[in-house]
């Protein structure tokens, strides 16, 4: 405002007139003292009367007038945002003013349709667990943070939470440290070891016998071995996974693993195929490619191992190879006879001949691929079986990839640990170490691995102790998240379907593998009427806790290949309801199971007609039912059989007339329940009386259908509903 009052006073003109009168060059000269007198009274008269300015009479005199004349010229403006608006007198010093513009209305246009971005999806735990991260001695950890996709500031603090010093993130880690700091990221690790500097040398070949159920595997390598395993087998089937090293008549050995061939033991074969260098195909030569010769065929492919064909029983009068190779053929298989690089051999595990054929074609297949290993350094090991022995605790057979493992150092078998007490070759034979491509069994673990878990090597018990903790924690958070996802993926129960009955079991075998075996044979036998539920596993004998458990939540305890429980323990069993179910051979114990869970079905109720009658005759009586006439039909059973019970459909001309309840029945004038075929009755249907000669009667019945136990050639079950 004050602003305002002087351009309103005209004082800014005279002010301009009195600046202007001095020339540009002498800005800072010093002025006239009467002219800048005069311009300091002109301007203070005039601006007396306005509040926002106070002027004395002090600065208007010649002294002030000598200090203006030392300074350059300079416009100070101290006010308000009010008075630095802008005026027309502004634009006499050259200042712009904004035009005033006319209040429009903001029109507002209609929103336009955006394309639908969807948001980015977050990480989730799923995602993270199936992810397999690759580590090794000495990375970084920068290297970790990258591949684990975490910060390094989270690594960090993992490593300080497990006692780690950590000074930077170019740090190296141990392999051991760098798979505990992965696990806690939640991802799988991969070790890679690396054979730099080390001493590496030709190994012998891992052979796999692989095929069909009764295909003669065990025969054929009994008979480059010169023993008789076959004979001692429950059942004359291989059920166990077994590993032997077989010496050639050449002088070469090789390591041979033997295989089952029943459907149940389909993980066996998994895991066998993935440790091995070579596949032996056992193809009968009079039964031809079945279904575990087709399985077989995918585990060795999906290993990525070359496969040698053996067509075995040639000895017999039905024997046909030709038909058996036309039909590998067909499966996808390049035989050599055909142009491809599968080579085929002839044998008879019987007759014995054939078999320096096959064993050339063993060692020509090995030479070609060159296998060597690493001899020096720290063992790497795949365990193939593990068992639980009564004086010796738990073992667990393996074979050596690379490296050399020694008794009495520190190792970690999936999530158990301990320290080797004693290493054992296949015939019982201590030893001191073993070798790459070297089946041994050995002892001193605190716990019972998994079968197929790797062996690893550590340098202390602390260190053990601190990985197999970390390997545990990780297994029980993949479990839990399993039962989550599967109580979340469950479909919600209707109406229509009925509901499932539950049917728990308990699984104790001799070795890890056949648990794992009969567990899964166990849950192929899921329908939608019952649900197998194993509650428990466990290798060794049937105990009192397993007893206890089964009665708290009502399961019934299957053995397999275990020894026979004490007297004792079978009567407890028998006063608190537990059922115990021992077999040797996989076959007897899944039919056994099967009519187990066949008789707990609930089955499903249908409608079927029971008997079939023709009237021939009927008969009035009068004032029967309440004043009423009642009619009786006269019939014929034609089919079947009439019971008072059930529920009666009257059929005219093949069209239903009414359906109802039969009030009465009689046979010669006896009241029955039932009339079986070809004898006469009478009967009478409620709330009916038009009856007319030669009328059908049908007697319907509700039938409970139980579902089936199916077993196929193969060795494959499952419950038909």
């Amino acid at each position: 405002m004050a602003w305002r009052e002087v351009g309103r006073k005209s004082i800014c003109t005279n002010l301009t007139k009195v600046l202007a009168s001095t020339k540009s060059g002498d800005v800072c000269s010093p002025l006239s003292i009467p002219i800048l007198a005069d311009a300091v009274k002109s301007i203070s008269s005039s601006i007396r009367h306005i509040s926002e300015f106070s002027v004395s009479q002090s600065s208007c005199g010649a002294n002030d007038c000598k200090i203006l004349r030392k300074r350059p010229l300079t416009r100070y403006f101290h006010a308000s945002p009010g008075p630095l608006s802008r005026n027309r007198g502004d634009e006499e010093f050259g200042l712009k003013t904004r035009k005033k513009e006319k209040y429009a209305k903001r029109q507002t246009k209609a929103p336009v349709e955006a394309p639908y971005v969807p948001p980015k999806p977050k990480r989730t735990n799923k995602a993270l667990l199936d992810r397999t991260i690759d580590i090794f001695e000495g990375m970084t950890i920068g290297e970790l943070a990258k591949r684990s996709n975490e910060s390094i500031s989270t690594l960090q603090e993992i490593l300080v939470n497990v006692g780690e010093k950590v000074d930077s993130e170019f740090d190296t880690l141990s392999i051991d440290i760098a798979e505990l700091v992965a696990m806690e990221t939640g991802v799988n690790v991969r070790r890679l070891h690396s054979n730099e500097g080390a001493e590496v040398l030709p190994r012998p070949a891992v052979v796999t016998v692989m095929g069909h159920v009764d295909h003669g595997k065990t025969s054929l390598l009994d008979a480059l071995r010169q023993t008789s395993v076959a004979a001692r087998e429950a059942g004359g089937i291989t059920q166990h996974l077994g590993a032997f090293v077989v010496s050639m008549p050449s002088g070469a050995s090789i390591t041979f693993l033997d295989t089952p061939g029943h459907a149940a033991f389909s993980a066996m074969r998994a895991r066998g195929a993935a440790v091995t260098d070579i596949v032996v195909l056992v193809v009968a030569a009079d039964d031809g490619v079945m279904p575990q010769t087709l399985e077989a065929m995918s585990h060795a492919k999906a290993a990525n191992v070359p496969i040698v064909v053996a067509i075995n029983k040639c000895d017999k009068p039905a024997a046909d190879p030709e038909k058996v190779k036309v039909q590998l053929a067909s499966e996808g298989l390049l035989l050599e006879e055909m142009g491809g690089d599968v080579q085929v051999v002839e044998v008879s595990a019987v007759k014995k001949t054939g078999l320096e054929n096959l064993e050339e074609a063993l060692l020509l297949q090995a030479d070609l691929m060159d296998l060597k290993a690493r001899i020096d350094g720290p063992a790497q090991a795949y365990v193939v079986e593990a068992r639980l022995d009564r004086g010796r605790g738990p073992l667990a057979t393996a074979i050596v990839k690379a490296g050399t493992l020694v008794s009495g150092r520190h190792v970690v078998v999936g999530a158990e640990w301990g320290r080797i007490r004693a290493i054992r070759d296949m015939v019982g034979n201590l030893m001191d170490e073993a070798k790459p491509a070297m089946p041994f069994e050995i002892e001193g673990l605190r716990g019972l691995p998994m079968a197929g878990d790797d062996i690893t090597v550590v340098e202390s018990e602390e260190r053990a102790r601190m990985l197999s903790a970390g390997r545990k924690k990780k297994y029980e958070k993949d479990r839990l998240r399993k039962i989550d996802e599967g109580r979340m993926e469950a479909p919600e129960p209707s109406e229509d379907v009925p509901e499932r009955v539950e049917m728990p079991f308990i699984v104790k075998a001799d070795v890890q593998g056949t648990v794992q075996a009969v567990t899964d044979a166990l849950k192929s036998l899921n329908s939608p009427q019952v649900f197998v539920n194993v509650v428990h596993v466990g290798v060794g004998p049937i105990t009192q806790s397993d007893v206890d458990l089964a009665q708290a939540c009502g399961a019934c305890i299957v053995g397999f290949s275990v020894k026979n429980p004490p007297t004792s323990l079978s009567l407890a069993a028998s006063r608190a309801g537990v059922k115990i179910k021992i077999h040797r051979v996989i076959y007897h114990l899944l039919e056994e199971v099967g009519n187990l869970i066949v008789e707990k079905a609930p089955g499903t109720f249908e409608t079927q007609v029971a008997g079939e009658a023709q009237v021939l005759s009927i008969f009035e009586i009068k004032g029967k039912r309440k004043d009423k006439d009642v009619k009786i039909a006269g019939c014929r059973v034609l089919d079947g059989r009439m019971t008072k019970s059930s529920t009666l459909k009257l059929l005219r001309s093949g069209e239903v007339m009414f359906e109802g309840p039969c009030v009465s029945l009689k046979q010669e004038k006896q009241d029955v329940d039932a009339v079986g075929k070809g004898n006469e009755c009478g009967l009478i249907i409620g709330d009916w009386d038009d009856f007319q000669v030669g009328d059908v009667i049908q007697c319907l019945e509700q039938v409970n259908i139980k579902p089936k136990f199916i077993s196929s050639e193969s060795g494959a079950v499952r419950i038909q509903c």
